[in-house]
């Protein structure tokens, strides 16, 4: 049915204007947070909808309606700023959660760095330009017992830095089991193309043996280098075969290419002696392995701010660091203050600083036991609840998903219904991220942060009665 020429001009009369909108008082603590540049901007988006609306047949809605649609913009707008959330998940390094949080000692650092001036590239004894990151660099090739270290801005970084800085236009061997894709949609192949090298594929992707290499190092007389990758929370099972680190380093070696190790987490001390965990490899171990160069993440087992770090022999990562890339992709003041004071916790053996590394080695016993504390003051508040078992995960692409035991608040009660509840938590002025599992909301105490407990109780009891007051 054809709408008529005068109702249609009738409705468009109707929408409501501009600056009546941006004016309207129910919007005023936009105008406070976002700018007046910010709210009309919305408010025009909103009249244009309004206006497409009408022409398609559809009524003008009220000034109060448009001002709600401008709002509920605005506050998508603002619900995207960097919130500090507490971790119920039971995953210790969730990237969604911006991974490893930082010891008190890190987060002084960093604030301390952005308060003022630094000396991020001044000698103080000389008064003369510096090296950036000197003592973080330092620190590295000390604690993997490597001859130098690089420090640039994440692991993603330092793969291809190294990768561009060594092998640019010519080959590079991997094994065709290790062309793996991690989180983000980081893949190997990808990062080997825009760093100029080619790709030569080794093995199958179950078994790759060291005269896979050979023969393919035979057969590409230009091959600059040959990349290990770990692969993370993948793995193969079952028949398959792949060299030692120590027969690719002695095969580099003899073959005059260069052995670049893509280690990814950068466990910097065995965690299965400190934590009972198994399948993270050590970077030290990988140097003494004769890798030329070993590339990690900061801010996963290692239990810092993010970045990368490159170590291994100082010959090799001096053509690196004079790469015209590596300007691009160095650290910040901020991280690079707070990888310092991380990496102190580990040279003086202060491994409980490190909270990763705190929540790693927290024994279940005492998990369950502030699990335990939570539930009984949350039962003298109305708020129905248990504690149960629970399993938990590292994260971070490490572990290859092997359970840490743990214990989880379970939040019950057949007038509360779970999604309900959970998006309470996570939508509230303290942000909760439970998981939900069967049908029941959980939060695991031992992602719980140290000091977070009185929140955590506040938010709960705040949600629970929201979600029974609309019922």
């Amino acid at each position: 049915m054809t709408i008529p020429t005068d109702k249609v001009r009738e409705g468009l009369r109707a929408v409501p204007k501009v600056d009546a909108l941006a004016k309207h008082p129910q919007l005023a603590r936009f105008r406070e947070r976002l700018g007046e540049p910010a709210l009309t901007n919305a408010a025009r988006g909103v009249a244009a909808e309004v206006r497409a609306s009408v022409l398609a047949g559809h009524a003008a809605p009220s000034l109060e309606v448009a001002a709600a649609l401008v709002g509920a913009r605005l506050e998508r707008v603002l619900s995207a700023r960097l919130r500090r959330v507490i971790n119920g998940t039971g995953v210790l390094l969730h990237t969604n959660l911006g991974r490893a949080p930082l010891s008190a000692e890190a987060t002084a650092a960093a604030a301390d760095a952005a308060r003022g001036y630094d000396s991020l590239e001044l000698d103080l004894g000389s008064g003369g330009r510096g090296p950036r990151g000197a003592f973080a660099e330092h620190a590295l090739a000390e604690l993997c017992g490597a001859e130098s270290a690089l420090v640039v801005n994440n692991n993603a970084a330092a793969v291809l830095l190294a990768l561009t800085a060594l092998a640019r236009g010519r080959a590079v061997l991997v094994s065709r089991g290790e062309l793996v894709e991690i989180g983000g949609g980081f893949r190997v192949p990808e990062v080997l193309e825009r760093s100029g090298a080619r790709m030569v594929e080794v093995g199958t992707t179950n078994r790759t043996k060291l005269g896979d290499y050979e023969r393919a190092l035979d057969a590409h007389p230009d091959a600059a280098a040959i990349l290990s990758v770990h692969p993370g929370n993948f793995r193969i099972s079952g028949f398959t075969a792949v060299p030692s680190l120590s027969e690719l380093a002695a095969l580099a070696r003899r073959r005059n290419v260069v052995l670049i190790d893509d280690l990814g987490g950068g466990a910097l001390i065995n965690l299965e002696d400190h934590a009972g965990l198994i399948g993270e490899p050590v970077a030290r171990e990988r140097i003494e392995a004769g890798v030329h160069l070993t590339c990690f993440s900061t801010d996963k087992v290692l239990g810092g701010p993010q970045g990368g770090a490159i170590v291994g022999e100082r010959s090799v990562l001096e053509r690196v660091r004079r790469e015209p890339l590596a300007r691009a992709l160095r650290l910040g003041p901020m991280p690079t203050a707070a990888l310092e004071a991380t990496l102190e916790h580990y040279l003086t053996r202060d491994w409980d600083a490190i909270p990763v590394l705190s929540m790693m080695r927290r024994p279940v016993a005492e998990v369950r036991v502030r699990a335990e504390a939570w539930c009984r003051a949350l039962a003298d508040r109305g708020v129905a609840c248990r504690v149960v078992a629970s399993e938990g995960r590292v994260g971070g692409g490490t572990f290859a998903e092997e359970p840490v035991p743990s214990a989880a608040l379970e939040l019950g009660g057949a007038d509360l219904v779970p999604e309900a509840l959970a998006e309470g938590l996570r939508t509230g002025d303290d942000p909760v991220l439970p998981r939900i599992v069967d049908g029941r909301v959980l939060i695991d105490a031992r992602t719980v942060l140290d000091g977070e407990d009185d929140a955590l109780l506040r938010a709960i009891e705040r949600v629970v009665a929201d979600v029974r007051a609309r019922r």
